[in-house]
């Protein structure tokens, strides 16, 4: 869901990848599309690294936005210490937002969503 004036729109990767390449289409710059990006989709964009890896696939003729089989680290957020690290956080304070979960659990924003 989007609320206007908040960065609270999830998106998915497939979908980013298709804004990186219309950005690419449109004769962008990775840095501009990186902003672009971070606008639309705050904490939850593409990193920089990536936005300027999808660039170098599209220079080299590579216009798919699939990504390739098995490629990206496989997520270790959703491991059972993890999550009863959360919910133990979640039991102590309900009120306790995402940003505060990462803070003191050391974890990212989106594994906490994932765990959520």
């Amino acid at each position: 869901f989007f609320r206007f004036g908040e960065n609270v729109l999830m998106a998915d990767s497939r979908e980013q990848r298709a804004s990186v390449k219309f950005c690419f289409l449109l004769g962008k710059t990775p840095a501009e599309t990186v902003v672009m990006l971070k606008t639309a989709y705050g904490d939850a964009a593409l990193s920089k690294s990536r936005i300027y890896e999808w660039f170098q696939r599209f220079r080299n003729g590579e216009m798919t936005i699939e990504d390739q089989p098995g490629s990206g680290r496989p997520s270790t957020s959703s491991t059972d210490d993890n999550v009863e690290k959360i919910n133990n956080l979640v039991r102590e304070d309900w009120r306790r937002t995402i940003v505060q979960l990462a803070e003191i659990s050391g974890m990212s924003w989106s594994s906490i969503q994932r765990i959520l």
